[in-house]
C-alpha cells in the first residue's frame, strides 16, 4: 500500500431522513441495517483497509459521537477520530481534517467518503479508488467521483462532463445538478454525459488546502490551530463552498454497484423483496394487497397489514412512524415538528 494515500470516512451527521429508526443518540451510521451484524460505519471502514492503511484512515464525527466511533473500530488510535466541536456541515469539517493531515504528511492524497454509502463490487470500487488517488497525486486536480446512472433518480445529484477536456475516465465538470425533477433524470439517464454525483472525493492534500484558502479565507484561520473554533464557521457543504466554484475539478466515471443509502426510498431501491416488491427488514409480517413497501419493526413485533401500496411503517424505540415511503422531504418535516412540539425525547 502507498504510505502517502490517506481516507477521511464522515460520520458526523444525524441522519434524520431515516428517522425514526435513526435518532440524534444514534443515528443511522452506528446502525447495522442489513442485518450483517455490521454497522454501516464498520461496512465502509472495512471496505477501505483494501487500499488503504489502517493507520491512515481517519473518522470525523461530532463530539457526541466519539465514544461510538470507538466502540465499532476499536482497533484505531484516538488519534483517527476528529472530532467536530459543533455541526457545521462538511466544509469546515473537512478543513479541518485536511489541515491535520497535511501537518502529519504534506505529500498525502487523501479519499474522502460518506460513512452510509452501499457498494456492490468491492474490487472495482478499489481499483477505481486506487486509479483516482494516482491521478490526483500527480494532476493538481480535485476529484468528485461520479457514477454512471442506472435509472431515473431524483433523489441524487448529477453532474455534467465537459468531454472536450477528457483524460481516459476524468473528465473536466461542466455543471452540477441538484436533484432533479422526474422529467429531467429520465434525459439525464438516456444522455451520456450525466453522471450520479456519489459525494467521494479524491484530492492532494495542498490542492484542497489551496482551494479552502481561496474560496474559504475567513474560515481557514478558525480551523488551521490546535483548537478549532467551529461555531465561528458558515454552516456549509463542500459541494457548495469549493466543488462547485474551483476551477479545477474533475469527474472520474465510475461503475461499481454504488448506491446512496441515505433515504428510506434509497434503502428500498437497494433491498431484497418479495413477489409483491415488499421491502421487510427484521419483522414478522403478515401482508394482505400490500405492494411496493418498506416494514420494519423492532424484533418480536408481529405487522399485519391491508392495502397499503408504496408505504414505510417503521417503529423504532417510543415512535411508530407510518407515511409515504418516497417523499423524504415529508420526514425531515415530521422530525421538526415532532422535535417543537414534544421535545427531544422523540428525536
Amino acid at each position: 500500500m502507498n504510505n502517502n494515500y490517506y481516507c477521511i470516512i464522515m460520520a458526523g451527521g444525524m441522519g434524520r431522513r431515516f428517522w425514526p429508526y435513526s435518532r440524534k443518540k444514534l443515528p443511522k451510521q452506528f446502525l447495522d441495517f442489513f442485518g450483517t451484524g455490521d454497522t454501516l460505519l464498520r461496512i465502509t471502514f472495512d471496505r477501505c483497509k483494501g487500499l488503504i492503511s489502517p493507520q491512515n484512515i481517519y473518522i470525523t464525527t461530532y463530539i457526541d459521537y466519539k465514544d461510538i466511533v470507538k466502540s465499532i473500530l476499536p482497533e484505531i488510535d484516538e488519534k483517527q477520530i476528529i472530532i467536530e466541536e459543533e455541526r457545521r456541515n462538511t466544509a469546515p469539517s473537512l478543513a479541518y481534517a485536511s489541515y491535520l493531515i497535511q501537518k502529519i504528511n504534506p505529500d498525502a492524497t487523501i479519499v474522502v467518503m460518506p460513512s452510509d454509502q452501499l457498494v456492490l463490487n468491492i474490487d472495482a470500487f478499489r481499483e477505481a479508488i486506487l486509479k483516482g488517488l494516482d491521478f490526483a497525486s500527480k494532476s493538481g486536480k480535485l476529484i468528485n467521483v461520479g457514477i454512471k446512472p442506472t435509472r431515473p433518480e431524483t433523489g441524487y445529484g448529477y453532474i455534467q462532463i465537459e468531454e472536450e477536456e477528457r483524460e481516459g475516465d476524468f473528465c473536466k465538470i461542466k455543471t452540477f445538478i441538484e436533484k432533479p425533477a422526474l422529467e429531467f433524470a429520465k434525459v439525464f439517464v438516456e444522455e451520456n454525459e450525466f453522471y450520479w454525483n456519489s459525494g467521494i472525493f479524491i484530492w492532494h492534500v495542498t490542492t484542497i488546502m489551496k482551494a479552502f484558502h481561496e474560496n474559504m479565507t475567513e474560515v481557514c484561520p478558525r480551523l488551521e490551530c490546535d483548537a478549532p473554533d467551529f461555531t465561528a464557521c458558515p454552516n456549509i457543504s463542500i459541494d457548495y463552498s469549493i466543488m462547485e466554484k474551483a476551477d479545477n475539478v474533475y469527474v472520474q466515471m465510475c461503475d461499481f454497484g454504488w448506491a446512496d443509502v441515505g433515504t428510506w426510498q434509497a434503502l428500498y431501491d437497494v433491498s431484497p423483496k418479495d413477489v409483491n416488491k415488499n421491502v421487510i427488514m427484521n419483522s414478522n409480517s403478515l401482508l394482505y394487497d400490500c405492494n411496493d413497501n418498506v416494514i420494519l419493526m423492532p424484533e418480536g413485533k408481529l405487522v399485519v397489514a391491508e392495502g397499503l401500496e408504496g408505504y414505510l411503517v417503521a417503529e423504532h424505540d417510543n415512535v411508530l412512524l407510518i407515511c409515504k415511503k418516497d417523499d423524504q422531504h415529508a420526514i425531515r418535516r415530521f422530525v421538526n415538528d415532532v422535535e417543537m412540539r414534544f421535545g427531544e425525547d422523540y428525536v
